[in-house]
């Protein structure tokens, strides 16, 4: 690890219990990668129709993160992962109630509407260790671009052509994560870590869509969120 961004992470508390009693807020979608050293601009998201317009044309590769940024994702990440099952519930819950569309793709538990009851359910915990075991592989090979490109285009490209998920729920899942993080990190999820977790979300996002227009994603027409 690098000595800069340990010691910009001193100070951070340890990772907070989940807050599963809480209402779930809508959750914050990344938006454009933010310039190097500026605040991160978030945007909340809420329940209405989202039409997304940019995965065929004009897709600017995101910003590349630099190597400071990529210690800060792995080291924040590993604070995570020690209770990856846990958090891969969290967000995916959140995700699930605030937007109960994306419910359809999943028949064990798209009838469920208790928060309580998705959080006992196995094939939702299971899931969610898939999306957090996905998560850690590109964390663990964010040196090796290649790497990351490769298994993100598996995501996509199954997603794309077995699934039939529309590419805009990754967008949102990854504005579900960044918000989760900032919750359980609290005040230790600083400027400098936010800009990093969204510039890599944005950089998954780019790579995933890139795989879908790769299989030939025909966009459906009538989505709602």
């Amino acid at each position: 690890m690098h000595t800069l961004y340990s010691l910009a992470l001193r100070f951070c508390c340890p990772l907070r219990q989940l807050r599963r009693s809480s209402p779930p807020r809508p959750p914050l979608i990344p938006s454009s990668v933010p310039a190097s050293g500026a605040s991160t601009p978030w945007c909340v998201c809420g329940m209405e129709k989202e039409r997304e317009d940019e995965e065929t044309e004009g897709r600017e590769r995101p910003e590349p993160l630099t190597d400071v940024e990529r210690g800060i994702i792995q080291d924040t990440w590993a604070r995570v992962y020690e209770t990856c099952e846990d958090v891969g519930v969290t967000i995916l819950i959140r995700f699930f109630v605030n937007f109960p569309s994306a419910k359809q793709y999943f028949s064990q538990f798209q009838d469920m509407e208790d928060p309580e009851e998705m959080e006992k359910n196995s094939q939702l915990r299971k899931h969610a260790r898939r999306v957090m075991n996905a998560i850690n592989t590109v964390v663990e090979n964010l040196h090796d671009p290649e790497k990351v490109s490769s298994v993100l285009g598996l995501v996509g490209n199954a997603h794309a052509l077995k699934y039939k998920v529309e590419p805009m729920y990754f967008k949102i899942l990854s504005g579900v994560i960044l918000e989760i993080l900032a919750e359980d990190f609290g005040e230790c999820f600083t400027p400098e870590v936010q800009t990093s977790w969204t510039k890599l979300m944005a950089a998954l996002y780019w790579h995933i869509t890139g795989a879908y227009t790769e299989a030939g994603w025909v966009k459906l027409s009538s989505s709602a969120v």
